[in-house]
């Protein structure tokens, strides 16, 4: 099967599978593990922040920062179509009680003159405590329901400054910023440099089998590592799967250009076929969203499937194959050859 539902179902290599076998470990409950703390040292040298803490997953570290920022009935400003916002169940509203207020970016991406539009300025003759207010703004780089775009440095600094003067701080929900930082040149650190906290994942695109970090400055990380526990984020042993993200780290961030270039093959390919909507032209990354003109995106990917390509379909006539390091040459195109042949065949039960 060539599975292109997510850049999670890598496989760990046999060098990362030694690097665990072989890890220093201890209670990190206690912060008595050294490979977690190797790995939030190291992770927290490269975005140039203070400190980090691990955790699970990137929800874990998107929702302790949101509740590291917030109160109860607080309001967050995101991008519409937001990880935050729209895939983590609900977890602003269910862990934190706050309010989740969406900007309608283009491709996952707003502009500062979009931010302050969205900033309530009240006149003094409105009550100051009738409106949630507003505690912390959120991006996503690079932004998944956009299609892996890649946020410019240039933006995010005009909405920095922007956050800066109405005394706002700013999280990133950065999963997959090793990618942005891959596509654009810009090191993860500049792009981090803008933000109160930054969530980074390893098993998106480096290939870990688990985990994510949120760092920051030292005291919201000191705060933050409460929330993990609340959440039941307390691990025991962890430097055993924190071995696998430390090596994947050090050692597979220079093969994600390999995900984009294969990437850009796939969305080329398919945005020549009949029946596909698709500018190749803006896929920056390994994440690929198409839209169909006259099909099913269910019968789409289901037929795929059944031929040996998993996709998933993002809406009714849509549908998105993600690109990673367990995809290679002849997988793209033999997942071109499966999606055309899909296509080509006639399904009037299907046809919308």
């Amino acid at each position: 099967m060539i599975d292109l539902r997510s850049d999670t179902v890598t496989k760990p290599t046999d060098a990362m599978r030694d690097a665990m076998a072989r890890a220093d470990v201890g209670d990190d409950v206690y912060g008595d593990d050294p490979t977690v703390q190797a790995l939030e040292a190291r992770t927290a040298e490269i975005l140039g922040k203070e400190a980090a803490v691990y955790m699970p997953t990137g929800t874990m570290t998107n929702q302790v920062a949101l509740r590291t920022h917030t109160e109860a009935g607080d309001e967050i400003l995101v991008e519409s179509g937001a990880h935050i916002f729209v895939n983590e169940g609900g977890a602003p509203a269910g862990l934190s009680g706050i309010l989740v207020r969406p900007i309608q970016g283009e491709h996952g991406i707003f502009t500062a003159e979009q931010l302050e539009q969205s900033l309530r300025v009240l006149h003094p003759f409105n009550p100051s405590t009738i409106p949630a207010p507003t505690k912390l703004i959120c991006l996503e780089n690079t932004h998944n329901s956009g299609g892996g775009t890649v946020w410019p440095l240039a933006s995010i600094r005009e909405i920095a400054a922007l956050a800066r003067t109405h005394r706002i701080p700013l999280h990133l929900d950065g999963a997959r910023l090793w990618h942005a930082s891959a596509a654009s040149g810009v090191p993860e650190a500049d792009y981090a440099k803008e933000f109160d906290t930054v969530s980074v994942c390893f098993s998106k695109g480096l290939g870990a089998p688990i985990g994510s970090v949120l760092a920051g400055a030292s005291e919201p990380i000191a705060r933050a590592r409460r929330f993990k526990q609340m959440f039941g984020g307390g691990f025991r042993q962890a430097g055993v799967v924190a071995a696998a993200a430390l090596y994947a780290l050090e050692n597979h961030r220079a093969d994600l250009s390999n995900d984009h270039k294969r990437a850009a093959t796939l969305a080329t390919g398919l945005s020549t076929l009949p029946g596909v909507e698709l500018d190749a032209t803006r896929v920056e990354t390994n994440i690929i969203r198409f839209r169909l003109n006259d099909r099913s995106s269910f019968d789409l990917v289901e037929r795929c499937h059944a031929k040996g390509v998993h996709m998933l379909p993002a809406g009714r006539h849509a549908a998105r194959a993600v690109v990673h390091r367990d995809i290679d040459d002849e997988a793209i195109q033999t997942t071109l050859s499966v999606v055309k042949h899909v296509l080509a065949t006639e399904n009037k039960e299907n046809r919308v």
